[in-house]
């Protein structure tokens, strides 16, 4: 019987290995240790008084805590909420607000240290727990109860295939992120489409390079190797010099990862001997031919693209495995989805022609939680999601993205809103104007800048905003360049377009107002 939840996705029973962690010595959790341990935190999460449709907020890194905690709040129909480490305290108390989360789960000794996660847990009366792994099993240790006081002694759930199994937001053009509901039956047909189109099997191990706080690390990098009876090696996070050490002493065989994160390898001596690599996969921003053929013969293995969003619980298309052909440029063809070229009005355009990339399949959310006016102009009468990318198909249905509609800016796969950074920065005493937009980047695709009008009277220069930023906003989407400017561009109707004021500014050097 194919499984319905991820309280069934993988095996229970399997003395095979599903998860390591390197440290010295490594961690090896077998399936059935695996198994032992969520339904122990379940039971945790359950006297707390977390059930059906509490949203757990899960700030913590990288680890064995995290899938644990992740797992065993899907499988207690709770929806998971995996949020970045690194946020500031604004920004997790958005994320805890908008969900109204019942519990922060926050490192060893965030408590103690009150950090940002705590403190904004506290703000919105959510329960602080600390989770830990200490040798022996996962610790869900409860420092404050928040609005579950008094809720405890629920008991264990049984997750449904239409229960909301994670929650995690996108950045919009409006400027607030958009959260984005994905069901136990979304999440586990994308896993299954994954599993399909790399052929996972139980042979397979992986080494996760990817945050499990995004789309793309917890489903490609994780669930959909679980769900295959695979392996996954879980590292705290991604780094250079460790990465072909691990990968080797583990005994992997493919890994997925952000073109970013690609050239970052290619910049570092190659192992030697090489490992026998299956297949490199490369997702969540573009990949240049370049860099394609650059990893192909650096590593003798199949590099294969993929397409995915959050909105679709990750993959859409991707290029398939060999002998099938993969063409550099093209993020290849659906895969277990519809694929349609769709005008503004919906109808399809002729083969070879450009408009918006939409998609339809059981993997694609029904709509963003509380936005009926997103939800209005994302999807078509038909049921198609639009991606807000413009592109085309070959003749073969190989697809090739040939620009953004909407303005986010792609930095390595982080999706960062221009309209956030404006509202942030112009809170700003000296700002009296400020644009952001996407700035081409060697690394990252895309990184973002900034064109600032600076009030009469006041001084301020680029550091100086950066460091203001760093305060406010996580560190990836602080600007790489900030342009000072007089006046802003707009067109004849006053608007500012942020093309335009990219185009004006990168005319002129970054000079400090001082």
């Amino acid at each position: 019987m194919a499984p319905t939840t991820l309280e069934n996705a993988f095996s229970e029973d399997s003395s095979s290995t599903a998860i390591i962690v390197p440290s010295k010595p490594p961690l090896y959790i077998s399936y059935q240790r695996l198994t032992a341990d969520v339904k122990a935190f379940q039971q945790q999460l359950a006297a707390l008084g977390v059930t059906a449709q509490s949203a757990v907020s899960i700030a913590l890194p990288n680890s064995y805590e995290f899938i644990v905690s992740f797992i065993a709040a899907s499988w207690q129909r709770a929806i998971a909420a995996p949020l970045n480490p690194a946020y500031k305290q604004s920004e997790f108390e958005f994320y805890i607000d908008d969900l109204s989360s019942a519990v922060a789960l926050v490192p060893k000794g965030a408590f103690s240290q009150d950090a940002a996660s705590v403190r904004a847990a506290r703000k919105y009366k959510a329960a602080i727990a600390e989770c830990f792994y200490n040798g022996k099993e996962v610790v869900l240790d409860v420092r404050e109860n928040g609005k579950l006081a008094g809720e405890s002694n629920k008991n264990v759930q049984s997750a449904q295939p239409d229960d909301i199994a994670l929650v995690l937001h996108t950045s919009g053009t409006t400027g607030r992120p958009k959260a984005v509901p994905l069901t136990h039956r979304n999440l586990l047909r994308t896993m299954k489409n994954i599993q399909a189109t790399y052929q996972l099997s139980p042979k397979d191990r992986t080494m996760l390079v990817m945050p499990l706080f995004h789309v793309h690390g917890l489903l490609a990098g994780f669930l959909a190797p679980l769900a295959s009876g695979g392996s996954v090696i879980v590292p705290l996070k991604f780094s250079a010099s460790e990465f072909w050490g691990d990968f080797i002493e583990h005994k992997a065989n493919w890994f997925t990862a952000v073109p970013t994160i690609h050239v970052i390898l290619l910049k570092n001596p190659p192992p030697n001997p090489k490992p026998r690599i299956r297949f490199i996969r490369s997702c969540s921003s573009p990949l240049s031919p370049k860099v394609f053929h650059e990893l192909e013969k650096a590593f003798n293995a199949p590099v294969l693209e993929a397409y995915a969003m959050t909105e679709a619980a990750h993959q859409m298309t991707s290029n398939p495995l060999p002998p099938r052909k993969r063409i550099p440029g093209s993020v290849g063809i659906g895969q277990g989805v519809e694929i349609k070229i769709l005008d503004q009005e919906g109808n399809e355009v002729a083969q070879g022609e450009e408009a918006e990339i939409c998609i339809r399949g059981e993997n694609v959310t029904k709509g963003y939680l509380n936005n009926p006016a997103a939800n209005a102009s994302s999807f078509t009468k038909d049921g198609f999601f639009r991606t807000g990318d413009q592109g085309k198909k070959d003749p073969d249905d190989y697809v090739i993205i040939t620009g953004r509609i909407k303005e986010l800016i792609n930095k390595g796969g982080e999706k960062i809103s221009p309209i956030e950074l404006d509202n942030v920065i112009a809170q700003h005493l000296a700002v009296s104007e400020a644009v952001s937009f996407a700035l081409d980047d060697e690394i990252y695709g895309q990184d973002v800048g900034v064109a600032v009008v600076v009030k009469d009277g006041q001084k301020l220069n680029a550091e100086a905003l950066k460091t203001w930023m760093g305060e406010r906003v996580a560190k990836f989407k602080l600007p790489k360049q900030v342009f000072f400017t007089d006046t802003m561009p707009k067109t004849a109707t006053g608007k500012i377009q942020r093309r335009l004021v990219a185009e004006a500014m990168l005319k002129k050097e970054p000079k400090p107002k001082l």
